[in-house]
């Protein structure tokens, strides 16, 4: 069955502002729809910090089991925040995760020789993987470029993107894949609701 994320992957995805690219990469490392997870265990998640560097070889090696789980649900939690920028309401579960996550002091400003300021991650590890995300997730809230980072309206995909059209108005990571699938879908309702029995 074709996807949605390898079409969406090879449209024209601009460079995305600040960390956003991170962020969108940290929620498509779980695949949904052939459900595939780049984080599955702690070697995936060594491998994925490492291949960004996010951390460093000596990080990668003290990352555990629990620190997996950690992240996996951090992302789960993020992704129900790019399906709060497509309108839908945040789940409460995925609401209280992200408000656990951003107590952990992970996060330090940091003043430029232009005198400009930026969040900065500190802490090590899965630590300082939340707090990019989070850093991320601030500065595009404040940049106006935050609630283009969504995740597809259809719910078997549900693959992360930057939303380009001119409103923000698009719902699906590609119109071709996923958009088709969804107005096919609303065709055949239609079509049962108006023919005879």
């Amino acid at each position: 069955m074709d996807t949605g994320a390898p079409e969406a992957t090879a449209q024209a995805t601009p460079a995305l502002p600040g960390d956003l690219g991170l962020v969108m990469e940290f929620v498509n490392s779980l695949d949904v729809e052939p459900n595939t997870d780049l984080l599955a265990g702690v070697a995936g998640l060594r491998s994925w910090l490492l291949e960004r560097g996010v951390v460093t070889p000596a990080e990668a090696r003290r990352l555990t089991a629990a620190d997996a789980a950690r992240v996996r649900e951090f992302r789960e939690a993020v992704r129900a925040l790019l399906r709060a920028n497509h309108g839908d309401p945040l789940d409460a579960g995925a609401l209280a995760v992200l408000d656990t996550e951003a107590r952990r002091p992970a996060l330090r400003v940091h003043f430029t020789a232009d005198g400009g300021a930026r969040l900065v991650p500190a802490g090590e590890g899965a630590d300082r993987l939340v707090a990019r995300v989070l850093g991320a997730i601030a500065a595009a809230d404040v940049e106006g470029t935050w609630r283009r980072l969504k995740v597809c309206a259809e719910d078997s995909c549900a693959w992360a993107y930057y939303d380009v059209s001119r409103n923000g108005s698009r719902a699906w990571c590609s119109m071709r894949v996923c958009g088709n699938r969804a107005k096919a879908r609303r065709h055949r309702t239609r079509t049962r609701a108006t023919s005879p029995d």
